[in-house]
């Protein structure tokens, strides 16, 4: 699984003109989900994206995680991260999941996140979706598990 988190002070999601999710100050993370993923990987970014230290502590220092603050975690899907961008003018997508698997591990990842942090906010997998926000720093990470 792939996550691109981006530290934000709010984002939002809208489909079809109409706010979806929002958070204020948090994480805004799209996730691509590939081949071969399962529930454990999908624990394991959890994992990581809560505890990630990424916010500044009082001394400016990235110390601090998602957690420590009680920021919003934003998770919307986004395939195209898995796309393979080696070669040619074209991105391939053969290394991401099928639209099957892809929504399976977005929602038991949105579902498990939500289970053991209470600001948890998703975008809508398969949906044409418009995401806005401030990123702070800017400060955006890719993780892979």
């Amino acid at each position: 699984m792939v996550g691109l988190l981006q530290r934000v002070a709010w984002a939002r999601v809208e489909v079809d003109g109409a706010c979806v999710a929002e958070i204020g100050r948090g994480l805004l993370v799209l996730v691509g989900v590939e081949r071969g993923d399962d529930e454990a990987r999908a624990r394991r970014l959890c994992q990581r994206l809560l505890g990630y230290r990424v916010f500044p502590d009082s001394d400016g220092r990235m110390n601090l995680s998602l957690a420590d603050i009680g920021g919003g975690l934003l998770l919307v899907p986004q395939f195209t991260l898995a796309a393979d961008t080696r070669k040619g003018t074209r991105p391939g997508f053969s290394s991401a999941a099928g639209p099957e698997q892809g929504r399976r591990l977005f929602e038991w990842l949105c579902a498990h996140a939500g289970a053991g942090y209470p600001r948890v906010a998703s975008g809508v997998f398969g949906a044409d979706m418009q995401v806005s926000l401030l990123n702070d720093g800017p400060v955006t990470f890719w993780l892979q598990v």
